[in-house]
């Protein structure tokens, strides 16, 4: 490719709404145009990046024995009220009308679709296992789209649907899909982590999420420096402590704490440790009648460390709880309490509440509370002697840094991510809500098992450039650079012997299918090097009268300080070389 006959569009400041650095650099390397609230155009270049991108997991999905199609992008609603998710999914999911007033919905993932298909198509054990993936667009009604590609509306996806005669089947063709993620992610040159994710109220343990390491990274990620463990925040799990809970030796004593209402307040005031504090947090649940009315509620007072906060995901396992619970009303509050939120605790509530701590909390002796009063606080609070023994103990905060690993194995830290890629064992979730089934080796009709697996085509680009920056602009990785060289000839337009030079090793490296491309614009050389370390491509040749006179070109890495001068004759050598060709 040259230049000229290319699209190269770059912009010396980016736009006023482009929040993060890949926003920022993705448009003013003359990637993505905005056109819309989280729509963006793809221009050539960026388009180069997303097509690369696509190549890889095409290859890599084709070798796992997975079968591309493409399901269209407007569907019938009639498939998404058959499984609930026309109602449930809320905002996000938009839904259309034809000119005939039947619903339609533009797809933000196609599980019904491809469940459709399957119940058509798939009707004997002999035709399993099955795997359906394609390459599509998606599109999500986003409240807020920011972060440009990151959190866009309209959005490219790759997403997998595997279909299995029983679980031990379906758990297989999860590791296949899983392998095959690995060696995608790998493939693109990205420091990623591959970490254990809460697989919701379907349950199991089968899901994980594919995170591109940042520090910008809006997920965080736990692992074990020392060891395999990895999972996200939802997922990571808080151990109990093994040392037995101390004796009390402090009396409960009512402590005035004017004006004091959080724990890091009243452990300042107090003097003494965060960690001697406990947070009270008031949750409740509602039944509801045939009506869909609230008949009656049910309150719940969960106990952390004051250092500590609360996972939502693990508090909505507690038995009894589930995902519907919410943060009780200051009217419920008030009277279970007799008190404001700020200086709520265990000890002596006007009415009875569900008592649920967290393991910590379960083990802390001569610990301090809310008085249930206004400006006080109770301290040297104690299990058995102060109050009885809580409903239950669980897991209920986030890790934080320097716990147990819960494999054994050292001690856990924490990173920042970018989630661009999930695989998870669906079971018989869509194949029972849409009456999927296919005659077993009995004779007899089952529901399919599935496992769907999802690749964010046009997040990952966004990802890589978060990782790979710096102040000059973006530094892709080769697998998905736009071009892999660039050849910079100095004064091309001026100089015969340039212009020869540059063309014959835009042609030799041409013919060796490399790509590359040849910037026969005619720039200052200032500008032309600007241009493209801020489209990051990673490999550049500069040509110029002077090195050709002692024979010699000039390489630099985007990464490299400093060019390092190659002999002409060595220089298609030297690229294969730093290419892996």
């Amino acid at each position: 490719m040259k230049a000229s006959q290319f699209f190269i569009s770059t912009l010396k400041e980016a736009p006023a709404d482009a929040e993060v650095v890949s926003h920022q650099l993705m448009t003013r390397a003359g990637m993505i145009k905005k056109l819309g609230a989280g729509i963006y155009t793809y221009m050539p270049m960026g388009l180069r990046v997303i097509q690369k991108v696509e190549k890889i997991v095409r290859e890599e999905m084709n070798r796992a024995g997975a079968v591309e199609l493409t399901m269209p992008v407007v569907q019938p609603a009639e498939f998404w009220q058959e499984t609930g998710r026309f109602e449930k999914m809320g905002p996000e999911l938009l839904r259309i009308k034809d000119r005939h007033d039947r619903d339609f919905v533009v797809q933000p993932t196609s599980e019904e679709v491809v469940t459709d298909i399957a119940r058509q198509e798939l009707r004997s054990y002999k035709q399993l296992p099955r795997n359906f993936y394609q390459i599509q667009t998606k599109f999500r009604d986003e409240r807020r789209p920011r972060f440009g590609l990151m959190r866009g509306r309209e959005f490219i996806m790759k997403d997998a649907y595997s279909f299995d005669r029983d679980e031990a089947a379906a758990k297989a063709s999860y590791q296949v899909m899983a392998a095959a993620y690995r060696r995608i992610f790998d493939r693109f040159g990205l420091r990623y982590r591959a970490v254990a994710a809460d697989s919701g109220a379907i349950g199991g343990d089968l899901s994980e999420e594919f995170q591109v390491i940042a520090a910008t990274g809006e997920d965080a990620i736990v692992y074990c420096p020392s060891s395999d463990y990895a999972a996200n925040m939802e997922k990571a799990e808080s151990l109990a402590p093994q040392l037995p809970r101390p004796v009390a030796s402090n009396p409960m004593v009512k402590t005035p704490t004017p004006g004091q209402s959080t724990c890091a307040d009243v452990a300042k005031l107090l003097d003494v440790p965060l960690a001697t504090t406990v947070k009270s947090l008031v949750l409740a649940t509602d039944e509801l009648g045939e009506d869909g009315q609230v008949v009656a509620s049910q309150v719940w007072l969960l106990l952390l460390r004051g250092d500590h906060d609360m996972n939502e995901v693990k508090v909505s396992k507690v038995p009894g709880l589930d995902a519907s619970f919410r943060f009780a009303s200051l009217p419920e509050i008030e009277s279970h309490f007799g008190c404001k939120p700020g200086y709520l605790g265990p000890v002596g509530t006007l009415l009875p509440v569900k008592l649920i701590v967290d393991r910590e909390v379960a083990v802390m002796a001569d610990w301090i509370c809310g008085a249930n009063e206004a400006d006080f606080h109770m301290t040297g609070v104690n299990w058995g002697r102060d109050l009885p023994e809580p409903d239950l103990v669980v897991d209920l905060r986030n890790v934080v840094e320097g716990d147990p690993s819960p494999d054994g194995k050292g001690v856990l830290a924490i990173e920042r991510g970018i989630e661009v890629g999930h695989v998870f064992y669906l079971g018989t979730k869509y194949s029972k809500a849409m009456n999927a089934t296919f005659l077993g080796e009995d004779g007899k009709p089952a529901h399919f098992e599935m496992g769907c697996y999802g690749i964010g085509v046009t997040r990952l680009p966004a990802a890589a450039v978060e990782q790979n920056h710096d102040e000059r602009g973006i530094i892709w990785p080769d697998a998905i650079a736009p071009f892999m060289v660039v050849i910079c000839p100095i004064g091309m337009d001026r100089s015969e012997e340039v212009r020869k030079a540059a063309e014959k090793l835009y042609a030799d490296l041409s013919a060796e299918s490399i790509d590359v491309i040849l910037d026969d614009r005619g720039e200052r050389p200032g500008a032309m090097f600007a241009d493209w370390e801020l489209i990051g491509v990673p490999h550049r040749i500069t040509i110029g009268d002077r090195g050709l006179k002692s024979g010699q070109l000039e390489y630099q890495h985007r990464r490299d300080a400093a060019a390092t001068q190659v002999a002409v004759g060595d220089v298609v050598a030297v690229l294969k070389g730093k290419l892996g060709g």
